[in-house]
């Protein structure tokens, strides 16, 4: 039709080609997920159900192995053993939320605690000296947060500096000298209040154990019903987009750090509880109890996800694990081992299940 214009077609040609459309609904073929697919996708949304699963098997397993570990005086001497243990891997798990780490959080805990017991001891009222041992542990977190957020130096460099300052200062403060028991029940007995405990037959319920729980329920609260929880875990999840979102990241990230300062603070007093006394050298490796804790409870380090109920569960692990190796009869490198094996297993399954929703 060279040269003429095509035929203009009107409404009437398309209606009347209605008739003869396909009427049929459109459907979409639903993938057909396999089994260990469905289960990635469970334990990613629930990351605590690892590692309960992996604490009632550990148990079972060493009461077979072993079984006065099933005693109520071996479990319960599991709990008083990863009480600080698992206040510190609190404050961890609310770091590393954030995609970041605080390697300082033993320094932390025992400069807290020496400058709460040589003030108890040396006649200031029980009160201001436990105050200040908490006001003292959130400036050394609080100096952490800035140096991240303010200075925008990654965490790991921050931490592994304060790390050493926070040791010298506590060397230089306490004279590398301890404060005895004695002088604590002379003088400050309420510093012991945590290691006290209620007796239920064979088994011994410390306070700092129920204390644990408490702090554990508080935490799980704010991180999951709160804005700053939220804030957050949107913070480890993507920063730059929490910042579009208008969230406040400096401050979020300075809060976060100052938060875990004072939780160290506070478990500075259990600790003096737990062990009677306080040492300049003391809690060596606590530093890596709480990470070791805070990875086999499934928090991941890449940030943005993670369980504080699964933190706690983590370091009972590492708890029942080193008490049911030793009734087995177990040496104590072959205990690290078991240790360092939990850590490797725990990593992997969380980049495992990180490819879960990829």
């Amino acid at each position: 039709m060279s040269g003429q214009e095509a035929p203009t077609k009107t409404i009437s040609d398309f209606e009347a080609r209605l008739s003869q459309a396909d009427k049929a609904v459109a459907q979409f073929e639903q993938d057909d997920l396999g089994l260990l697919h469905r289960i990635r996708g469970i334990l990613r949304r629930n990351p605590t159900l690892i590692p309960a699963t992996v604490l009632l098997i550990s148990v079972l397993g060493f009461g077979i192995v072993a079984p006065r570990f099933l005693g109520m005086g071996a479990l319960s001497t599991v709990l008083q053993q990863v009480t600080v243990t698992g206040f510190i891997a609190i404050a961890q798990t609310i770091v590393i939320l954030t995609a970041g780490i605080d390697l300082s959080v033993g320094e932390i805990l025992v400069l807290s605690s020496l400058v709460m017991g040589n003030l108890a001891v040396s006649g200031t009222p029980l009160p201001i000296a436990i105050l200040a041992g908490m006001a003292c542990g959130t400036a050394m977190g609080l100096f952490n947060g800035i140096l991240v957020a303010k200075i925008k130096l990654p965490p790991f460099i921050v931490t592994l500096g304060t790390y050493s300052i926070f040791r010298a200062l506590k060397l230089w403060y306490s004279g590398s000298e301890s404060i005895r028991n004695a002088d604590i029940e002379a003088q400050a007995p309420g510093l012991l209040f945590f290691g006290n405990g209620i007796k239920l037959g064979a088994a011994t319920i410390t306070y700092g154990g129920i204390m644990l729980l408490i702090l554990a329920a508080i935490a799980w609260y704010v991180l999951n019903r709160t804005a700053w929880g939220r804030h957050v875990h949107a913070l480890g999840d993507d920063p730059d987009a929490a910042m579009l979102s208008g969230i406040r990241t400096d401050r979020t990230l300075i809060s976060v750090y100052a938060v875990a300062g004072l939780i160290c603070g506070f478990t500075a007093w259990v600790a003096i509880g737990r062990v009677g006394s306080v040492s300049p050298i003391g809690f060596e490796n606590i530093n890596l109890g709480s990470i070791t804790a805070v990875v086999i409870g499934g928090t991941s380090l890449f940030g943005g996800r993670g369980s504080i109920v699964g933190s706690v569960l983590g370091a009972i692990i590492v708890g029942v694990f080193v008490t049911g190796l030793s009734l087995a009869g177990v040496d104590d490198y072959w205990q690290m081992f078991a240790a360092g094996s939990l850590v490797i297993i725990a990593v992997a399954l969380d980049q495992y299940l990180r490819r879960a929703s990829q």
